[in-house]
């Protein structure tokens, strides 16, 4: 069940009220008559099943609360109530089913932004990366793949790509066009550093054995990089982000990246080749994916593709 909170004018508070108390899955409903300061005017709460949010998120925005108030939702984790057990039954459909798409606009255009938390996140990850691939310790690959950040612009790629929102787009490119040559950059960086003090001898890339997956591409690369971006999306389309964990350990998008910059390092171009076209693969297959599920998902939930996002 998600909370619902709605700041708006005195004058359109009735019709908010009216939206709300039509619909079925809507329960304890609350209304603070002039609670509101900036912006002033009145403040509506209440508990709505995941189901009727994305609705009720439709007529808000066609009454322009989100122009002249402010419309916040949140998840609830416990919600002890018959009214709510009521709501649940009465909403068609399934909770872990129902897509709220304002919500999964705002959770991937704001997980996408080109930020400096987000290039220290991918450029630790590769670092671990090649730890991982110059001690042949897959172990240490696994745990690079798990920090790596890269799947949220690429969630804000395919979400982007299916609604038309060129800011999505834009903000995912960036992130990924930036982010990835930089985290390279810097990982080379150590790779010299760790081979000129003698910490790493980059010449046991011939003979690795079990880390040598992560450049041998093959068909493989691509069902696997589709079924984990399958799975990562519908993770973020029925809010279980539980599900992600097993997405980040499933492709290998950053340990690719890594092996490209420790291969070169040795001049072996062939591997480092076959490592940079690994990490496309798994890029595009992830995107791929995630545009298909919301093909899916959109043509089932009839869009409600509306409000664009604002950048802040």
């Amino acid at each position: 069940m998600l909370h619902l909170r709605i700041t708006c004018p005195v004058e359109v508070t009735d019709a908010v009220l009216d939206t709300l108390r039509k619909d079925p899955g809507v329960v304890h409903l609350t209304v603070l008559r002039g609670a509101a300061v900036d912006p002033p005017g009145d403040v509506v709460q209440a508990d709505v099943v995941r189901e009727a949010a994305d609705g009720i998120l439709a007529e808000l925005c066609e009454l322009g609360i989100d122009h002249v108030g402010a419309i916040t939702l949140e998840s609830l984790d416990t919600v002890l109530s018959d009214a709510a057990d009521a709501a649940a039954l009465a909403a068609p459909g399934d909770p872990a089913d129902a897509v709220v798409w304002d919500e999964l606009i705002a959770r991937t255009g704001d997980d996408s932004r080109l930020t400096l938390t987000f290039l220290a996140f991918l450029t630790l990850a590769c670092l671990i990366a090649v730890v991982g691939v110059v001690t042949d310790s897959p172990i240490t690959v696994v745990g690079a793949m798990v920090v790596g950040p890269e799947f949220a612009p690429l969630a804000a790629l395919a979400v982007g790509l299916v609604l038309r929102r060129g800011d999505l787009i834009r903000r995912a490119a960036l992130a990924l066009g930036v982010g990835f040559p930089l985290a390279m950059l810097i990982a080379a960086a150590g790779t010299l550093l760790g081979e000129w003090v003698g910490l790493i001898d980059t010449a046991v890339i011939s003979s690795l054995q079990q880390v040598d997956f992560i450049y041998q591409v093959g068909p493989f690369s691509l069902i696997l990089a589709l079924l984990a971006g399958a799975a990562g999306m519908l993770s973020l389309t029925s809010a279980r982000s539980a599900v992600l964990i097993g997405v980040f350990i499933s492709v290998t998008t950053v340990p690719a990246a890594a092996f490209a910059v420790v291969a070169l390092s040795t001049g072996a171009w062939r591997t480092a080749l076959e490592s940079t076209l690994q990490l496309l693969v798994n890029l595009a297959g992830i995107t791929v994916a995630g545009i298909l599920v919301l093909m899916l998902r959109t043509r089932r939930d009839n869009g409600n593709l509306r409000r664009p996002l604002v950048d802040g």
